[in-house]
């Protein structure tokens, strides 16, 4: 559920009178007066930005092999803020004065171009917006992207570009919106992304390999999908402590237990780990996600029966567990036919319900001599519990 993260905001360039470009994948510039963003393609400002700007796209489209929709047609002439694709704004020096209009953006999302990336667009210093999704643009980042302080979204989404985890990303120093969804890097993933002040982080569909950074959970992103690589090792326990909204880790390989942290992501509303190598019980603390509304732990090794304390949350409206080895669940499970939570628990072990596993591959239920960790605690972590006991005292 990505469209849980929807920026709809530019920050301003040092000063702006009226800017608004709408991010997310979709830039929309609002004009008039002598103020605002300016559309590009034809409604240029007055006067045209600095030199910079004008050798920056010209060797971006030197750069670009093929452009079958014919968007860099109108990347002729000095004035930029008229080029399709390119945004701009009206800026202000320090003084407050008025300092001419500044490339704000540049949104070529769907363009189909081909070609890569320039070190040259590094000059585009007031840049906050870089939406490149769905074209055909390879390589890697240019080692310069780093100098781009005013950067706020970028997208590279479904593209072809490889290599190693992009890193001058990690010294964009206002970066909130990171989309490097459908292509192909690979390598391991720098534990640095997750010390950044990233609001959304979106790197499925890629080749990513080895363990998820221990330091996942210090990351304040609300969005983190990772889904659909090749990533190894077990989930670190430190993400117990994220303030996250959406997290997805489905279709890599990953073992181990799912943490007793989970419980403290408290503002947590999709979990999905579907797909891995997991094993071991649920755990109890899960009774703690009071607004989950997905929870997906289908084709795993999971064991056990499954926790009343998990079917009973209230928020909840989808939750699979099939393709494991779960031996069983009772009333609060059963119920949840009735308040229309779709909820899919075939393929397992469970006596007298059907399409359930054969009885053979049920005999050894696989656990690799397991112990999942359990937070020590006088009793369960498990909220349900924990709350009832509270209010039982005199």
């Amino acid at each position: 559920m990505e469209n849980i993260w929807l920026l709809a905001f530019l920050f301003p360039i040092i000063v702006t009178e009226a800017a608004v470009v709408v991010g997310g994948g979709v830039g929309i510039g609002v004009g008039g007066g002598g103020s605002g963003v300016w559309i590009g393609g034809g409604m240029g400002p007055p006067t045209a930005p600095s030199a910079s700007a004008y050798t920056a796209l010209q060797a971006w489209k030197a750069a670009i092999t093929e452009d079958p929709l014919g968007i860099t047609k109108s990347w002729v002439g000095p004035n930029v803020c008229s080029y399709k694709g390119v945004f701009c704004s009206d800026s202000r020096d320090f003084m407050g004065n008025p300092a001419g209009p500044t490339v704000a953006a540049i949104d070529l999302n769907h363009a189909n171009l081909k070609g890569t990336l320039v070190k040259e667009l590094s000059s585009l210093s007031d840049l906050s917006l870089l939406h490149l999704n769905s074209n055909r643009f390879s390589g890697n980042l240019p080692l310069s992207f780093r100098q781009l302080s005013s950067l706020t979204e970028l997208d590279l989404s479904n593209n072809q570009f490889s290599g190693p985890f992009p890193s001058p990303v990690l010294y964009i120093p206002n970066l909130v919106y990171l989309d490097l969804r459908f292509n192909s890097f690979s390598g391991p993933i720098p534990e640095d992304l997750f010390d950044k002040r990233l609001d959304a982080i979106f790197l499925n569909n890629n080749l990513f390999t080895g363990e998820l950074p221990m330091n996942l959970g210090n990351s304040p992103a609300s969005v983190i999908n990772l889904a659909n690589n090749k990533l190894t090792g077990t989930i670190p326990f430190s993400l117990g402590y994220m303030g996250i909204k959406e997290i997805l880790f489905l279709n890599n390989q990953l073992t181990g237990c799912i943490p007793q942290g989970v419980g403290m992501w408290t503002d947590l509303q999709v979990l999905d780990v579907s797909s891995n190598s997991l094993m071991g019980h649920l755990p109890d603390s899960l009774s703690c996600l009071t607004g989950i509304e997905v929870l997906n732990f289908a084709h795993n090794r999971l064991s056990g029966e499954l926790p009343d304390l998990v079917c009973s949350l209230q928020s909840l409206m989808n939750l699979t567990v099939a393709a494991n080895f779960f031996s069983g669940f009772s009333q609060d499970c059963n119920r949840l036919m009735f308040r229309n939570v779709g909820f899919d628990f075939s393929f397992n072990c469970i006596p007298g319900k059907q399409m359930q596993r054969p009885e053979g591959d049920c005999s050894g239920v696989p656990s690799g001599g397991l112990s999942c960790l359990r937070i020590p605690s006088i009793q369960p972590l498990a909220c349900g519990t924990l709350f009832a006991a509270t209010n039982s005292l005199p």
